[in-house]
């Protein structure tokens, strides 16, 4: 997987590559689906949500530009994989899920794989995670029609948000804000992605 879906296509962070080789991601596949949990596609985890291909999971850790001292919010923690990716990179992953269902499930991957560094809770990805602001970097794995506010305001100084924007399924774009200022932010598109919707209340 590495060598064929994330070095061939740009992937270029030691550290990125290194954390998508050392996490099992059949772990965070349905048992029926393990023959594919490599291939790069995304697959269904269930309550209509999946895991992200593992290209798309690496582009976005890449570009969030993660230190080893760093703070990371994961919005739309769904199966758990990106985060536990992520929780090889950074010191603290704090994961939202919505559906209880996928939350429980995923601790207990995080539980299994000896995971210590992530906090899950279920709730508004939209919102973020006020009590545990700011944070460094902030990945969103569902797409809204704009980037959430709250999101923004949660950024540290210099901090990272890569999130998927769009509200069709294929006019999605990967958008990379960095924060300059009180109310200043770079923005970056990485390009055309596929995206559940963020739901937001």
């Amino acid at each position: 997987m590495v060598r064929t879906q994330l070095l061939s296509r740009g992937i270029r962070s030691a550290r990125v590559l290194e954390a998508m080789g050392e996490v099992p991601r059949e772990a965070f596949v349905d048992p029926a689906r393990w023959e594919s949990a490599y291939e790069d596609n995304p697959l269904p985890i269930g309550e209509r949500q999946t895991i992200s291909q593992p290209y798309v999971v690496a582009l976005m850790l890449e570009a969030a530009d993660l230190k080893a001292t760093d703070r990371l919010l994961d919005v739309g923690t769904g199966s758990g994989y990106a985060a536990a990716v992520a929780s090889r990179l950074v010191a603290s992953v704090y994961g939202i899920e919505r559906h209880a269902s996928l939350a429980e499930r995923a601790r207990e991957r995080f539980r299994a794989l000896g995971y210590q560094n992530i906090e899950l809770k279920v709730g508004d990805g939209s919102k973020g995670w006020p009590e545990a602001a700011p944070f460094n970097a902030i990945l969103v794995a569902a797409a809204g029609t704009g980037v959430p506010e709250a999101l923004k305001s949660q950024l540290a100084a210099g901090g990272r948000l890569v999130i998927p924007v769009g509200s069709h399924l294929f006019a999605q774009r990967l958008l990379k804000l960095t924060r300059t200022g009180d109310n200043e932010f770079v923005e970056e598109d990485l390009g055309g992605v596929a995206f559940v919707p963020l739901v937001e209340s």
